[in-house]
């Protein structure tokens, strides 16, 4: 992939939108693997879509600090190909049926090829990123990929505890989620050449971005329907896991809706995900996670105070104001 041009790809604006169809461009006629299988399995994740947010903030990231954005597709790519390989994993070790309203990768090809898939994407990733990209990119990388893994780990460890704090989930959210938008926007911005005042503010950006970001993904379990989510509603809630919502409205103290919920996590309650659901909607969890998706979108747009005014740093800005949609 890293020795293939894109015909007249120099020629396309940078809005938003160009750059989102250069990334989808890019994958449908360019991306391959020396493994067909694999190539296979990636190309059909990627086909059943994705808003591809970290290549476009690599894109944006770089534009906004005078680069062009089109030299960076490649970087651009391997952003979502790191997060792809991220889902594969994902998909195993949750046993999900579905993604993104499509069988899992797991569900045609199995765990055993979708481990080596993932674990092959990872390393056909950082051979082509430390031949073709100068210090520090393979470094904030590879620092991004034990950030996720770690991330992994701590909200595996979490899974059930009730007592999870705010801070020790927005560590797990930072690590899991935001370290890759934090990276996707600190590369774009060394290779768009950027001053260290920059690169900083567009990497504290992508942080705040990111955590925002996993707290709407976990707001959108409860509150959304399976065709849009892509995957079943309230899977969180079925895999155990703790997010914002529910610490949110356990906050509130109701020792009667604290009860239902320890009755749900060991298995022994009658109610089912939608009386959560509506425990989680009655002691405040929703509105409360609301704020603090606001708070963070606030830091994200904060951060970019260092970039000169253009339209990639709007485009940033307009990215988080995103979240704030319900």
């Amino acid at each position: 992939m890293s020795d293939a041009r894109i015909r007249g790809a120099d020629a396309t604006p940078a809005g938003g939108a160009d750059l989102h169809g250069l990334v989808e461009s890019f994958f449908r006629t360019t991306f391959s693997t020396d493994n067909p299988i694999i190539t296979e399995a990636v190309k059909r994740m990627l086909a059943a879509g994705g808003k591809r947010l970290r290549p476009r903030i690599t894109l944006l990231a770089a534009a906004a600090c005078g680069g062009k954005a089109v030299d960076q597709l490649h970087l651009a790519a391997y952003m979502e190909l790191i997060h792809v390989a991220t889902l594969i994993h994902d998909d195993v070790v949750d046993n999900a049926r579905t993604r993104r309203g499509v069988n899992a990768t797991a569900v045609d090809y199995g765990n055993r090829v979708s481990v080596l898939a993932g674990d092959y994407l990872f390393a056909w990733i950082f051979k082509n990123v430390t031949a073709d990209y100068p210090h520090p990119i393979p470094h904030v990388l590879s620092a991004t990929l034990a950030d996720i893994c770690d991330g992994e780990v701590l909200q595996l460890q979490a899974l059930g505890d009730l007592g999870l704090s705010l801070a020790a989930y927005v560590e797990i959210a930072r690590k899991k989620t935001a370290s890759l938008f934090a990276a996707s926007a600190q590369c774009g911005a060394i290779m768009g050449g950027a001053g260290r005042r920059e690169v900083a503010g567009l990497r504290a950006f992508g942080d705040a971005f990111g955590v925002a970001f996993q707290m709407k993904d976990d707001l959108l379990d409860v509150t959304a329907d399976e065709r849009s989510l892509g995957k079943p509603v309230g899977n969180d809630l079925t895999e155990r896991k703790v997010t914002i919502p529910l610490i949110q409205a356990l906050a509130a103290g109701d020792a009667g809706f604290g009860d239902d919920v320890r009755r749900f996590y060991d298995g022994s309650a009658n109610e089912g995900i939608p009386a959560i659901v509506a425990g989680i909607r009655r002691q405040g969890g929703l509105a409360a996670t609301h704020a603090q998706i606001a708070g963070y979108v606030e830091r994200a747009k904060a951060a970019l105070e260092p970039i000169a005014p253009g339209a990639a740093k709007e485009e940033l800005a307009k990215l988080a104001d995103a979240l704030l949609v319900e």
